[in-house]
């Protein structure tokens, strides 16, 4: 079994109108899968129609291969953080974990240490016992990621799980993710799109309630046909430069200079000729490719 989640054709209506209309898409198995689209374009309605909250129309679901999501079958295997979640207000912290952890199969002591263990991965240690009424919106949000790994689950989704962070903490969970690309396969919603592109090692771009676009992330940030320069000093001509390496487009880029051309082109072809003629307008950095914005902008998903 080479997939986490398997969904196909997947039609889900409210009243007219159709949230999911076909939607197909296959998680790769220890993936990070990042989900990419508009408000409104079906993103949200796919993973709660995955984890069973909504029920599709028509169209298959299954789950490490066994199916639609069936407790008996899943319960501590797959998770789930939806975007509006919360938290009990007078729970706490600590006691909140140990009882999810509960729920999800666990024995006490496992419990015990799986929750102990996400305490301080999320640097919750000195709120452990606290409230929940009494936390910030963003310890809150901390606790809600938290739970979802709690027992060290196969599959994970999350939506918009950075939202709402500071920048150390936000910092924090990246790390944490990233430590699990390999051994949890993990799905994530977000419209950080600079989020997805360090996260994620495949992207699906959504829209009008079907994946319009499934790749690697590599393959679709990194392709050749272009090369953006940045320069300490842009030179006067540029159509001297393009005489120079007949096949490209040059223009000027925020700090130097943006190469497009041809795949019949190599990124080395264009950095043999370029590069000697840049050198005394000061490299400061070569990046081939594209980012994951530029990539989604290009692609004009409409919803």
């Amino acid at each position: 079994m080479n997939e986490a989640i398997v969904s196909r054709g997947l039609v889900k209506r409210y009243g007219r109108r159709k949230a999911l209309d076909g939607f197909t898409l296959a998680v790769p198995m220890g993936s990070i899968t990042g989900l990419v689209g508009r408000n409104g374009a079906g993103k949200t309605t796919w993973m709660m129609s995955v984890a069973g909250f909504a029920l599709p129309d028509s169209g298959e679901i299954s789950i490490l291969g066994s199916g639609p999501f069936d407790a008996r079958r899943h319960g501590g295997k797959f998770t789930i953080l939806p975007q509006d979640s919360d938290l009990p207000n007078e729970g706490r912290v600590r006691s909140l974990l140990l009882h999810y952890a509960r729920l999800q199969g666990l024995t006490a002591s496992k419990a015990a240490a799986s929750a102990d263990s996400l305490i301080d991965a999320f640097n919750l240690r000195e709120k452990a016992n606290a409230l929940i009424r009494s936390l910030s919106h963003g310890m809150r949000k901390r606790v809600m990621v938290a739970q979802a790994f709690l027992g060290e689950p196969e599959v994970v989704m999350l939506d918009e799980p950075l939202s709402g962070l500071d920048p150390v903490e936000a910092d924090r969970l990246r790390s944490f993710i990233l430590a699990h690309r390999g051994r949890t396969t993990l799905v994530i919603s977000s419209h950080q799109l600079d989020d997805v592109e360090k996260l994620c090692t495949h992207v699906a771009f959504v829209a009008n309630g079907k994946v319009e676009r499934m790749e690697t992330m590599r393959s679709l940030t990194s392709g050749t046909g272009r090369i953006v320069y940045a320069l300490r000093s842009r030179p006067a001509s540029i159509a001297e430069l393009e005489s120079s390496c007949p096949g490209v487009r040059i223009a000027a880029a925020a700090d130097g200079l943006e190469v497009t051309f041809s795949g019949d082109i190599s990124i080395e072809d264009v950095n043999t000729v370029l590069l000697p003629r840049l050198l005394e307008f000061g490299v400061v950095s070569v990046t081939p490719g594209r980012s994951l914005e530029e990539a989604y902008l290009a692609q004009n998903v409409r919803s």
